[in-house]
């Protein structure tokens, strides 16, 4: 699918305890087929990554903060897992008024693993079909989601996996979903 995504700009929105092959191998997929992509964060620097959440797995240098984007500026955002890195967005208001403007803008969002945990907070997860890692479902469900235990799943401008062993069906489906988007949907040109 090389070439896919020329022209496109994709916001990664992750803090310290991203795991690690669920933001990196979403971006290689989404940068093989022409993307552009920030890793969008809370903090300046770098971010934190883990290995199954437990093990320490490096860093990701931050290119934007939050409070500094605008959905007008990307074409599509992706939610990567862990435990830890959804909790950290979910405290912080900006992060949450950014991942439901980008829902609310109706361009593509993706999120895997724990990350569905952002569409809690932002309330936007009410009356959609979701998947996820089990242990939150529970809260997808209570938030008025309807919680399917399936590989990747799309409803609308959202797409879903629920762990790393999704991650070959995740990544090719983000790249079919981000490529629907419009390469004028509003976001600027900032290569």
């Amino acid at each position: 699918m090389a070439g896919a995504l020329d022209g496109r700009r994709v916001a990664i929105l992750a803090a310290d305890g991203v795991e690690r092959v669920e933001l990196e191998q979403p971006r290689r997929a989404l940068e093989d087929a022409g993307a552009h992509t920030d890793v969008v964060s809370i903090d300046r620097g770098e971010i934190q990554a883990r290995d199954n959440d437990l093990v320490d797995a490096g860093t990701f240098p931050v290119n934007r903060l939050v409070d500094d984007v605008s959905v007008d500026e990307y074409h599509a955002l992706l939610l990567p897992g862990g435990t830890v890195n959804p909790d950290k967005l979910r405290m912080e208001p900006s992060a949450v008024q950014f991942v439901r403007a980008f829902v609310q803008s109706g361009k593509p969002v993706a999120s895997i693993c724990h990350g569905p945990w952002n569409f809690v907070e932002a309330d936007v997860a009410r009356g959609r079909r979701l998947t996820s890692w089990p242990s939150i479902r529970t809260d997808l469900r209570n938030a008025g989601a309807d919680v399917v235990d399936e590989e990747v799943v799309t409803d609308g401008n959202i797409t879903t996996s629920r762990s790393p062993d999704d991650l070959p069906a995740f990544c090719e489906r983000i790249v079919q979903e981000f490529a629907r988007a419009p390469r004028s949907a509003g976001a600027e040109d900032g290569s």
